[in-house]
């Protein structure tokens, strides 16, 4: 078992001593997976999905039995940047296994054939495509399909940040996932998405092709007292003490928000020496230096916002959960313009991912972003 020197991990998987509960939501999701059910994850980015799938894939049942690749398709913005970030990734997986497998994937895709190159000082394959160069997305698609259908294991496909199909600029990216995906019976897919209402609309749309077609988990999260004990055990492992009352302000703070606890405790972690214990007050000055260091991305971002947008951001920030945001008394308690003019912020901002909303509650989406709004614009914060 790798040890790390660090066990709050803020990016990436390790293996399962350092992946906090989520036992439930992994028996459910293997179980699925090795069924053939194709299934759909919603949650906040950075709640958790990435680690569950990956704590899934290193199952030893499915690592042994199954070809596993994750795909995040957040950064694309067509049907070509999809085929290039799929077949790059089903490359880069299968590579290891030598040049044997590169040389029968690119036989296989003949679209991306001319992707084939050795590397001038290794001589070990190399995936090397410009985007420009897939000339038939719709081509290279259905054969990466086919290779995944022929492949000697059954594979599993995770494609995260989802909903960003619905964006793309072709008309019908929806209508040709869905017709290769209903043909897979080598494949099974988790589409996992952070914009409830996208995904909704794309799965539960009966006017949609990916309508009823999948499974569906929200992941909401980790139990207060689950994350408490695994907290206080990579502590004391480390001969160090952390109260269950930090961790609980902590938890409160971030509302369970998987990734913003992570970064707060692995600061915290890191300031604790051996024998000693981290307390509330210590705590609390890691939060601000860990906000305070993002202050000029923060006012970068501030500034490519309208006067209205940023009048009702700087609202919301002060609340922190903002309910009826189009009220004449949201409105008038804020200064805001106007109704109309708040709405049509909000939408904006919600396009640019600056706010989410969850069954009618408006908040900030960087929680970081969040406290320094607050700080800047507000009455502060503490622990």
């Amino acid at each position: 078992m790798k040890i790390l020197k660090n066990p709050f991990i803020v990016s990436g998987y390790v293996s399962a001593d350092y992946f906090c509960d989520r036992e439930v939501e992994t028996e459910e999701l293997t179980q699925a997976l090795v069924n053939g059910r194709n299934t759909v994850i919603v949650s906040p980015r950075r709640m958790g999905k990435t680690g569950l799938i990956e704590h899934c894939f290193h199952q030893e049942r499915i690592a042994r039995e199954y070809y596993t690749f994750f795909v995040d398709i957040y950064a694309t913005g067509s049907l070509k940047e999809l085929v290039f970030m799929l077949g790059k990734h089903i490359f880069d997986t299968l590579k290891p296994k030598g040049r044997k497998f590169a040389e029968e994937f690119f036989a296989a895709i003949a679209s991306l054939r001319p992707a084939f190159k050795l590397d001038a000082v290794t001589g070990e394959p190399v995936f090397d495509i410009g985007i420009g160069e897939i000339r038939r997305p719709e081509v290279s698609l259905e054969e990466l399909f086919a290779y995944l259908e022929a492949a000697d294991k059954p594979c599993l496909v995770a494609i995260d940040e989802f909903q960003q199909i619905a964006r793309y600029p072709e008309k019908n990216v929806e209508a040709v996932l869905r017709t290769h995906i209903q043909k897979c019976t080598n494949t099974t897919f988790v589409f996992a998405g952070s914009q409830r209402h996208m995904m909704q609309n794309i799965f539960f749309s009966a006017s949609r092709p990916f309508y009823q077609s999948a499974s569906f988990m929200n992941l909401g999260p980790i139990a207060e007292e689950a994350y408490r004990r695994f907290v206080q055990r990579h502590f004391r492992q480390a001969g160090k003490e952390i109260s269950g009352e930090c961790i609980e302000r902590i938890y409160t703070l971030f509302e369970g928000h998987t990734w913003y606890m992570q970064s707060m405790l692995n600061r915290l972690y890191e300031q604790t020496a051996k024998g000693e214990g981290a307390t509330l007050e210590e705590a609390d000055i890691v939060l601000h230096q860990t906000v305070n260091a993002q202050q000029a991305m923060y006012q970068n971002m501030v500034a490519m916002l309208s006067e209205r947008q940023k009048e009702l951001l700087f609202a919301i920030g002060k609340e922190g959960r903002a309910r009826e945001i189009t009220s004449v008394d949201f409105v008038t308690r804020h200064g805001l313009y106007s109704s109309s003019s708040v709405q049509s912020a909000a939408r904006q901002l919600l396009e640019k991912e600056f706010i989410t909303k969850e069954e009618n509650v408006y908040q900030v989406y960087d929680r970081f972003f969040g406290l320094w709004l607050a700080e800047t614009y507000g009455t502060g914060y503490r622990l």
